[in-house]
């Protein structure tokens, strides 16, 4: 048979667990056609390549990322990082920076509401220092913001204004007033993203255009898109995009898309919306059949859904469904042959999950095909570490945020809590599926969407003067529990073939096997031998989608 390419002398992963290694390959017509020992060659005829015992792997599978947030980031970024010693010192500092800059419609800062040393920002206080503009802070997390009256004025937000999600996404108030500060996703976005809709389709693609060049860069041949939150018009004029891109041949990286539905009132609806999507983009390298669910929020803004309370604030936090609704919510999904994918970040959060899996598993037994994932999964309860394996629920870590000193979440958790999070080895070795992810929402530099940052902080626990983004965060001891730390082999099938059964993709991508799309990466040395630390600098040499040369 004649061959596309043909390679010899490699070291190749295939993570196929039917032929883990392999020394060869044959690709023709975008498929791998040959995978085994040098041999098994003579059946091929064109150029052999001689690797020299290079190392080759799968192309990298993303399965938790934000496309369409950070197009939308852009053009409205977070603005200057506030690190004050106290709320008067953040308003002081603002202060400065709107004199010396006026003219501004919108001034945007970013704040670790930690750096506020328990004290409260309200609108009053902001209109006092920006009257006749705009004034947004973006919490750390992304997760919250506080903002002045002009904005509150700007979206109709008054004192009778309806929380979007009770207890979850809400705007906060004191004695019945809203304050300026919105929480969570559903209040907050909107406002975030208000200017958006105005942005060209060139604005769009060339943001889009930078985050291909990234992917293929590092050789992220596939993504699984995890939505945007309040504003499904912004959302789908990306997809617009991504959609006219890939119609174009300009889109390489195949992107796994979904649909956010903000809570379980809005389930029916939201199934059409879901509906439409699956059917409207649907290209060779966009697809879309998940309903994405923010069950949660996060820890630090205590909005993460908790089966034991806060220590600091005795709150639990809140879902934005029931087991009851999950349990409904999946049977509807089964119907119409589409996924679930849910931000769970919380112990009580994937907890109400699993009840929903095991209420719609009790009536639908085996005709239950709905791919289920949780992500972040920051704790867990013990007595629910097994149930994922048990109920065929698949966990997704974002590794890169395995590493840290516990003191801070010790400040909400208490040190014995704080000392369990990311049981991502236990669930691993209970048999649950488990796939890795670099979630963001803003593009920048794109370092923390290296997934190889990911695989060193999977394996170490700790960040060092080694870690390629030490400059950002730098924690030299390991996280506990030690016993978490995942080895080389894990970290690259959790970002590769499981991420491929999480996306429902595995008949196609994942791995290097005969049949399936010939993405495989080339790399100088030997990532199964390569020093855990640091490994966040690795970046292949070659980078090939679909039997293509990309890099």
């Amino acid at each position: 048979m004649k061959a596309d390419k043909i390679i010899k002398n490699a070291r190749i992963f295939t993570a196929d667990k039917n032929q883990p290694m392999a020394t060869a390959l044959a690709v023709k017509d975008g498929k791998f056609v040959y995978v085994g020992d040098e041999a098994g060659l003579s059946a091929y005829e064109g150029e052999v390549t001689d690797l020299g015992g290079k190392f080759i792997m799968p192309g990298i599978i993303d399965s938790h990322v934000h496309v369409t947030i950070p197009v939308g980031f852009e053009y409205a970024p977070m603005g200057e990082r506030l690190e004050p010693n106290g709320k008067q010192e953040a308003l002081d500092i603002m202060a400065k920076y709107i004199k010396e800059h006026p003219g501004e419609k919108r001034y945007r800062f970013l704040l670790e509401k930690k750096d506020l040393n328990g004290e409260e920002i309200v609108k009053e206080d902001l209109d006092a220092i920006c009257p006749d503009a705009e004034l947004q802070i973006q919490e750390g997390e992304g997760h919250s913001i506080w903002v002045n009256s002009k904005i509150l004025e700007r979206h109709g937000i008054t004192d009778d204004t309806p929380d979007p999600i009770p207890g979850l996404a809400i705007y906060v108030r004191k004695d019945g007033h809203v304050t300026g500060n919105c929480i969570e996703g559903a209040a907050e976005v909107p406002i975030i993203l208000d200017s958006s809709m105005a942005l060209t389709d060139e604005q769009v693609d060339a943001c889009l255009k930078r985050w291909i060049d990234f992917s293929v860069e590092y050789g992220v041949c596939a993504v699984f898109d995890s939505g945007l939150p309040g504003d499904p018009k912004f959302h789908e004029k990306v997809y617009k995009r991504l959609k006219a891109l890939d119609e174009q041949g300009k889109l390489p990286v195949y992107v796994d898309g979904s649909l956010v539905v903000n809570t379980e009132r809005d389930a029916e609806e939201g199934l059409e919306a879901v509906k439409h999507f699956h059917r409207e983009y649907d290209t060779e390298h966009l697809k879309v059949h998940t309903m994405k669910v923010f069950m949660d929020g996060t820890q630090k803004i205590h909005t993460a859904a908790m089966v034991t309370p806060y220590v600091d604030v005795g709150t639990t936090g809140a879902t934005a469904f029931s087991a009851e609704g999950i349990c409904e919510l999946l049977k509807n999904l089964n119907d119409a042959n589409l996924d679930l994918h849910l931000h769970t970040v919380g112990e009580r959060a994937s907890r109400t999950v699993l009840d929903g899996v095991e209420l719609a598993r009790k009536e639908l037994g085996d005709k239950l095909h709905v791919r289920v994932t949780c992500a972040h999964l920051e704790i867990q309860d013990d007595a629910d570490l097994d149930r994922f394996a048990k109920l065929g629920v698949i966990a997704n870590f974002t590794p890169h945020w395995h590493a840290g000193n516990p003191d801070e979440a010790a400040q909400w958790l208490g040190m014995e809590r704080a000392c369990k999070q990311f049981r991502c080895k236990t669930l691993w070795d209970s048999g649950a599926l488990v796939a890795w992810s670099s979630d963001n929402i803003v593009f920048e530099d794109f370092m923390t969407w290296n997934p190889y940052l990911g695989m060193e902080v999977g394996m170490t626990r700790k960040i060092t003067e080694k870690t390629r983004n030490y400059e950002f965060s730098r924690c030299d001891t390991v996280c506990p529990p030690a016993d978490e730390r995942m080895n080389i082999e894990e970290m690259l099938l959790g970002f590769t073939i499981n991420g491929a059964k999480q996306l429902g993709i595995e008949d196609k991508k994942g791995s290097v096997t005969p049949g399936k799309d010939a993405d495989f990466l080339v790399f100088d040395h030997d990532l199964l031998t390569a020093e855990h630390e640091g490994f966040s600098h690795n970046k292949p040499a070659e980078v090939y989608f679909g039997g293509k040369k990309m890099k």
